[in-house]
């Protein structure tokens, strides 16, 4: 693969999570602040939700425009035009039904870009596990680019001026998406496999990428991969709120070392592949989520080891995720022929950020709610950390006993 197709595929990345790098951070606290949007917890969920309601959806609507009628390059730009404008437009909106439904808008169409992006990118590379992770680190260095202008716009602001720079995310990631929606043009051609009247009603629903769960390993890898997604989301729903109860500030600016940590390990990824094949390298990704939680419950009593604990548990994000879900990927990849390569990632997509996301994070809120400490009126809200962050770590235990006993690595070997 020459170098101005990877430099394509790269900036894709950097733009496609720029997007989301951009109007993820402030979301909550704008639409919780009561000099923001003011909603309520549950239209605050139902808002949150958008991401695994595409998700569900995404596997039959990417693959029924994207696999089977579309250039994946079109049905990106077509895609990134419309969740642009979607997106875009919530820098004006108030109300939460039409906030809510740009929302759902803007995640019906940009959730399914992910895989298809993933798709393409594999398509028009000779050695995906080789060259993926360098390709897919400029996710990363996009989220990073959305994210920390806005911690230095947000410093020494409160109320109705830290709501209004919070609200320019929405259009930051509009334009941002416009321009993909433009550069996504420029990508290799990658036409659509599933064409020919030889299409089967299964195919175009995505059910052919179903077949590959027929594998044992295969299956193994899916239901671990969900299993995981559990105890993951704990952390991404609780991670924010334990460090407040703490007393620290600038949470986001100092949590953005799991990006740094991302790229790191983005470097060391195909050398891992390459030395250790799949099975060890996910098994280290899992690894990583048991001693992250392992971490942050020996850090609730810890004095003056609790910073250090906590700072090890951000770090070690490079591998929790990159091992884990960027491996996961590139196999999914791998046992997927070329016909049903589109469907394979959307339906890695639905299990992760659609039936995982969904379990996991309703799962949270219900264990953060059980663990609430009794409090005296008007006295702040808290919460029993290490009976909490057990919980998660065991349950990855749990997970990682069951990838290590009955997965087992593909045939073929990982291309050198």
């Amino acid at each position: 693969m020459n170098h101005t197709p990877r430099s394509k595929l790269f900036l894709m990345m950097v733009l496609e999570f720029f997007i989301w790098g951009a109007w993820l951070p402030p979301l909550f606290h704008l639409m919780g602040a009561e000099d923001g949007l003011n909603f309520n917890a549950g239209q605050q969920t139902a808002i949150g939700s958008c991401f695994a309601i595409a998700s569900v959806l995404g596997i039959f609507f990417s693959n029924q425009f994207a696999d089977r009628n579309f250039a994946s390059e079109k049905f990106l730009a077509f895609s990134h035009l419309v969740g642009g404008l979607a997106i875009g437009a919530l820098y004006w909106v108030k109300d939460f039904p039409t906030f809510f439904a740009l929302m759902l808008v803007h995640s019906l169409f940009y959730v399914p870009t992910i895989s298809v992006g993933n798709s393409l990118a594999f398509a028009n590379m000779k050695d995906p596990a080789k060259e993926f992770g360098l390709v897919r680190m400029g996710g990363t260095i996009g989220w990073i680019l959305a994210s920390w202008p806005f911690f230095f716009l947000l410093q020494g602001k409160s109320g109705a001026d830290q709501i209004n720079a919070e609200r320019l995310a929405f259009l930051v990631a509009g334009i941002a998406s416009l321009l993909l929606a433009a550069f996504s043009l420029t990508l290799p051609h990658t036409p659509p496999k599933k064409t020919g009247a030889d299409v089967s009603i299964g195919e175009i629903l995505g059910f052919d990428a179903l077949a590959l769960m027929k594998r044992p390993p295969f299956a193994i890898f899916i239901a671990c991969m969900f299993l995981i997604c559990i105890p993951l989301y704990f952390y991404f729903v609780m991670m924010s709120i334990y460090l407040t109860e703490l007393g620290w500030e600038q949470i986001a600016a100092k949590m953005t070392l799991a990006q740094v940590s991302d790229v790191v390990f983005l470097f060391l990824l195909p050398v891992f592949l390459k030395t250790l094949g799949y099975k060890a390298t996910i098994f280290i990704g899992i690894l990583a989520w048991v001693l992250r939680y392992f971490a942050l419950a020996g850090s609730v009593h810890a004095a003056g080891l609790q910073t250090p604990l906590i700072f090890a548990a951000i770090g070690v994000h490079g591998v929790c995720y990159d091992f884990l879900f960027i491996a996961g990927q590139l196999y999914v990849d791998d046992e997927a022929n070329e016909r049903i390569r589109g469907a394979a990632q959307g339906f890695i997509a639905f299990i992760l950020w659609g039936a995982g996301a969904f379990v996991g994070t309703w799962l949270a809120g219900r264990v953060l709610a059980a663990h609430q400490l009794p409090a005296a009126a008007g006295a702040p809200v808290t919460y029993d950390w290490q009976a909490i962050w057990n919980l998660p770590a065991w349950g990855a235990v749990a997970v990682l006993a069951l990838f290590v006993l009955f997965f087992r690595n593909p045939a073929r070997k990982v291309p050198a």
